[in-house]
């Protein structure tokens, strides 16, 4: 029995602990990252790169996961400008072909532990907000989740390269909801309040989006997150609920897709190596950085970063 007081002499109220299930599910991916991470590092020459180049490379994955698992973005909004420059530049020994599984096996440590941040942060005794009801948000992300991998999921069996078309798509559709998210958060700042519930709308946009973002995902290992994150901003869905149910359904997602990647062929292992730590180390303190922001300023973030990169993209593709 608890007999602990409060400084006004009366029995001070127990914290209610966070759920059994998410302490063994943090643990349990704990040991898994662990085991592959040291397993990889066992069967690596890790003498391929020099130290700074491994400290460039750790940067590389430490900014992108930072982005990705505070805004919802996926990581390869980063990681494969990065990769594609320094592979056609010759910085480092990268194939073309390998950019997508290398972005698939790093976002597979970074969202997941962006994932467990801020499942901690929902479920969090102490939080005031915590975003839409429990049973709302697993509503969500079944949902997302119910579209978005078996559209993935076929298309990775169906197609081993992306189709013009749908590269232009998915950029203009990007482009598109960033200056939404952008319009919508000047015209709105100081008086839209957080919205709680859904509409059977914002379920069947969700939806449609998802399914987008799935195909997106198995071309680019981005998408779903992405879509999500910028549908939830326009609608002003609260922050956590929005960062957090899109960085949950990009780390499934990659976690999914993932396997087609590692089954298919080799991949940079002496690369990964050093980008990995720099993804889990920036998906630990991606939820902080996004609370610091705020929901306007990390809006503002969030679509600005994705505009730009997707205009980017589009000039030069």
């Amino acid at each position: 029995m608890d007999t602990s007081t409060s400084h006004t002499g009366t029995p001070a109220k127990r914290m209610p602990a966070k759920p059994r299930w998410l302490r063994r599910l943090t643990a349990g991916s704990a040991a898994v990252m662990v085991a592959a991470y040291g397993g990889l590092v066992m069967n690596t020459d890790h003498s391929a790169l020099t130290a700074l180049e491994g400290l460039f490379l750790y940067l590389v994955g430490f900014g992108a996961a930072t982005i990705a698992n505070s805004t919802g973005v996926g990581g390869g909004v980063v990681f494969l400008p990065a990769f594609e420059y320094l592979g056609a530049g010759g910085h480092i020994a990268i194939v073309a072909g390998q950019i997508v599984g290398m972005s698939f096996i790093i976002q597979s440590f970074g969202m997941s532990t962006g994932s467990l941040r801020w499942l901690h942060r929902i479920h969090d005794p102490r939080g005031t907000d915590t975003g839409v009801p429990p049973a709302v948000f697993l509503r969500m992300l079944g949902l997302v989740l119910a579209c978005a991998l078996p559209a993935m999921l076929i298309t990775q069996s169906l197609h081993t390269s992306p189709p013009e078309a749908i590269l232009w798509a998915f950029k203009t559709v990007s482009v598109a909801l960033g200056l939404l998210v952008l319009i919508t958060s000047w015209l709105g700042r100081g008086r839209l309040q957080n919205r709680s519930h859904p509409t059977r709308a914002d379920y069947a946009l969700l939806a449609l989006l998802s399914v987008i973002g799935g195909i997106a995902t198995a071309f680019f290992s981005v998408g779903v997150g992405e879509l999500v994150a910028l549908y939830l901003f326009t609608r002003n869905f609260p922050l956590i609920t929005t960062a957090a149910l899109a960085v949950i359904a990009s780390a499934v997602s990659v976690l999914f897709g993932v396997w087609d990647h590692l089954l298919s062929g080799p991949q940079p292992w002496d690369i990964l190596m050093y980008v990995i730590p720099g993804a889990i180390t920036g998906g630990f303190i991606a939820r902080p950085f996004a609370e610091m922001l705020g929901p306007v300023r990390l809006k503002v973030f969030a679509a600005s970063w994705i505009t730009l990169s997707s205009t980017y993209l589009l000039l030069i593709s």
